[in-house]
C-alpha cells in the first residue's frame, strides 16, 4: 500500500511547529502524514520511517528560530518538482516579508503562510486547500473524468492532453504502446482502434470515441444544444481568451445578452501559462487556466453563454445586424459583436521540425507535457513573458533549461521578475542571438541546428524544443470585412483612416471600421500584450457596446 502524502512541518520554533501540526493532522490526518521536524536534516530519516511517501507540502519556518529556513525550504523542495514549498513565519514577523518577496520573485519558494494562532483558523485553512489544489494540479493523477488512449507523441494526442488541461477536465492519458494501455483497449473490446481513443467516463455509458474530432468531443459532453436561428443577442463575443472572458462578465453582469464562441479551450494563450505573477490582486501568482476558468464561470453565473468547438469563419453586417458564420454550419446573429480571437503562436517555418510538432517540438507552454520532460534537455525559443513562464515551470521537472532569444538578451522583452528568477535558477540557462534553423528525428526529435546570428556558425543540438516566438492573430476569417494593419491585426478607433470609417461620427477607442463590430486584446493593433490590459480592454468595451445600443435606441 502506498504512503499517504506527507505534509512536512520544519521548524526550531516548538509553539509554531506543535500547532502547525495539531491543525494539520486535525483537518487532513485522514488523508496525509503529518510530519514534524526540527531541523532539515531530519526530514529525510523520518520520511524513510514512514515509508517514503511524496511530499505533497513542506512548511519551512523562517524568523528568529529559523535564519536559515529559505535555504532549508530550496533544499527540501530539490528533486521534488510537485512539492509546493511554503515559508511559514509568525505573525507580526514584519522583518521576514523583504526576504520571503525576493524568494517568491526569484522561484526559490512558492508561497508564504502565516502560522494559525488559535484552532480552526479558517483563513489558514484556505491557504492550506489552495496548496493542495496546486500539488494535486502538479502531480497529476486522482479522478480522471476522461481517459485518452494513444501515441503519446503524436501532434492530436498532444492537443488532446493540453485542451482537456486547460479547460480543468480531470484527465487521465495513457500510451497505447504500454501494457496499461493495451489492457484499457482490451477492457473496450477495441482490438485495432483509430487512435486516440476517449472515453468520456463521467456518462453513463462510459462513452467511447476513436479519433474523434474536436465537434464529436463537444456532442458527446452535451456541449452542441443547438442555438436559436431567430435569436438575436445583444452582443456576441468572438474567443473566449482574457479579453473575451472580461468582455462576457461585464456585459453579462450589466444585463445584456451575450454569447461568447470559443473553438478551442477558454484562456487563450494566457490559459498556457503555468503562473502569472503580476496579475493584480494575486500577490503569490495564479495560473492562466485557474484564472481563465474563474473568470468563464463568473461569466456563466452572470447569464452569458458559451458556445465551444465553434470557430467564426465570417461575419455579415446589413440594417444594423451582424450575423456571425460559424464552423458548424451555423450562423448567429447579434446587434453588436466584440472581436476577441487573440492570437496563436508563430510558425517556425522549418519543415523539419514542422513535421515533428507533439513530437518534441511543442508550440506554446504545453503545461501538459511538463512532467515528460523529467531528464530532459529542453530549450525554450523566445524571450517574452510567456516564454520565461514556460522556462521556469519545466525547470521543476528537466534536467537542463535554455532559453533561446534573438536579442543579446532578455531585458528588452521580458518583465524583470522573470529576469530576476530565471537567472536566479541553476538549472536554466540564457543564451542570446541564437536562431532555430533545422532539425532532424522520424518518431521524435533528435537533433535541431541553431544558428549564432553574429558569427552565422551553425551547431548541432539535441533535446525538445517549446516555441514561443511571437504571435499571429487569428483574422484571416475577416479578410475584406474590417479594417486590419500589414500583420493581419484589427484596426480600431484613431488608428482607422478617414476611407476606413464610413458614418458622420467618430468611431469609438475600440471599435473597428464596421459599426457596431468592436475589438479588445491581443487581436486589436496597438494593444498592451498583457492579461491584465486584455481583461481591461474587455470590460472597456462594453461601455461601448452600450453607447452603441443606446444610438441604435434613439435612432428608431
Amino acid at each position: 500500500m502506498t504512503a499517504a502524502a506527507a505534509l512536512v512541518v520544519v521548524t526550531r520554533d516548538d509553539d509554531v511547529r506543535g500547532r502547525m501540526c495539531a491543525e494539520l493532522d486535525r483537518r487532513y490526518g485522514r488523508d496525509f502524514t503529518v510530519v514534524a521536524c526540527v531541523e532539515a536534516a531530519s526530514v529525510a530519516p523520518e520520511l524513510a520511517t514512514r515509508g517514503d511517501p511524496p511530499v505533497a507540502v513542506v512548511f519551512g519556518g523562517l524568523g528568529d528560530a529559523d535564519p536559515d529556513g529559505l535555504a532549508d525550504l530550496r533544499d527540501l523542495r530539490a528533486g521534488r518538482p510537485a512539492t509546493v514549498a511554503v515559508a511559514l513565519v509568525r505573525w507580526g514577523a514584519w522583518d521576514t516579508a523583504r526576504p520571503i518577496f525576493e524568494a517568491l520573485t526569484l522561484g526559490q519558494i512558492d508561497r508564504w503562510l502565516t502560522a494559525p494562532e488559535e484552532s480552526g483558523d479558517a483563513e489558514f485553512h484556505r491557504s492550506v486547500t489552495e496548496f493542495l489544489e496546486e500539488w494535486s494540479s502538479r502531480r497529476g493523477g486522482g479522478f480522471e473524468a476522461v481517459r485518452v488512449i494513444g501515441e503519446h507523441w503524436s501532434e492530436r494526442a498532444q492537443g488532446l492532453r493540453d485542451t482537456f488541461t486547460r479547460n480543468r477536465i480531470p484527465l487521465g492519458f495513457y500510451d497505447a504502446g504500454s501494457a496499461e494501455g493495451q489492457a484499457l483497449l482490451e477492457g473496450l473490446g477495441l482490438s485495432e482502434p483509430k487512435l486516440p481513443v476517449v472515453v468520456l467516463r463521467f456518462t453513463p455509458d462510459r462513452t467511447v470515441l476513436e479519433d474523434p474530432s474536436d465537434l464529436e468531443i463537444a456532442d458527446a459532453f452535451g456541449l452542441l444544444t443547438p442555438l436559436d436561428p431567430a435569436a438575436v443577442y445583444d452582443v456576441v463575443v468572438v474567443g473566449a481568451g482574457p479579453a473575451g472572458l472580461g468582455a462576457s462578465v461585464y456585459a453579462a453582469s450589466e444585463g445584456l445578452s451575450t454569447l461568447v464562441v470559443e473553438p478551442q479551450a477558454i484562456g487563450g494563450q494566457a490559459g498556457t501559462s503555468s503562473l502569472i505573477r503580476n496579475y493584480a490582486g494575486f500577490p503569490m501568482g495564479v495560473s492562466g487556466s485557474r484564472l481563465a476558468f474563474s473568470a468563464y464561470q463568473q461569466a456563466w453565473s452572470f447569464g452569458s453563454t458559451f458556445h465551444f468547438m465553434r470557430g467564426a469563419q465570417g461575419l455579415r453586417s446589413e440594417d444594423g445586424l451582424h450575423r456571425v458564420e460559424l464552423s458548424d454550419g451555423t450562423a448567429v446573429s447579434a446587434r453588436t459583436v466584440v472581436l476577441a480571437t487573440g492570437a496563436t503562436w508563430r510558425r517556425l517555418g522549418v519543415p523539419e521540425l514542422e513535421a515533428l510538432v507533439g513530437r518534441g517540438v511543442f508550440y506554446g507552454a504545453a503545461v501538459s507535457e511538463a512532467p515528460a520532460m523529467r531528464g530532459r534537455s529542453v530549450f525554450v525559443v523566445g524571450g517574452g513573458n510567456s516564454a520565461g513562464q514556460a522556462a521556469v515551470h519545466l525547470s521543476r521537472y528537466a534536467e537542463r533549461v535554455t532559453v533561446l532569444v534573438r536579442r543579446e538578451s532578455l531585458a528588452e522583452t521580458m518583465s524583470d521578475y522573470l529576469v530576476k528568477e530565471i537567472e536566479a535558477l541553476p538549472n536554466v540557462a540564457v543564451r542570446g542571438r541564437a536562431q532555430v534553423v533545422g532539425g532532424t528525428g522520424s518518431g521524435f526529435l533528435e537533433t535541431f541546428v541553431l544558428r549564432d546570428l553574429d558569427t552565422g556558425e551553425e551547431t548541432e543540438e539535441a533535446g525538445v524544443l517549446f516555441l514561443l516566438i511571437g504571435s499571429e492573430p487569428h483574422t484571416a476569417w475577416l479578410e475584406g470585412t474590417v479594417a486590419r494593419d500589414r500583420w493581419g491585426f484589427v484596426l480600431t478607433g484613431p488608428a482607422l483612416d478617414a476611407g476606413e470609417w464610413p458614418l458622420d461620427r467618430p468611431p469609438a477607442l475600440l471599435e473597428t471600421s464596421v459599426p457596431g463590430v468592436f475589438a479588445a486584446g491581443d487581436v486589436r493593433a496597438g494593444s498592451v500584450k498583457r492579461c491584465a490590459s486584455a481583461v481591461g480592454e474587455g470590460a472597456l468595451v462594453v461601455t461601448q457596446v452600450h453607447a452603441h445600443l443606446a444610438g441604435q435606441r434613439a435612432a428608431l
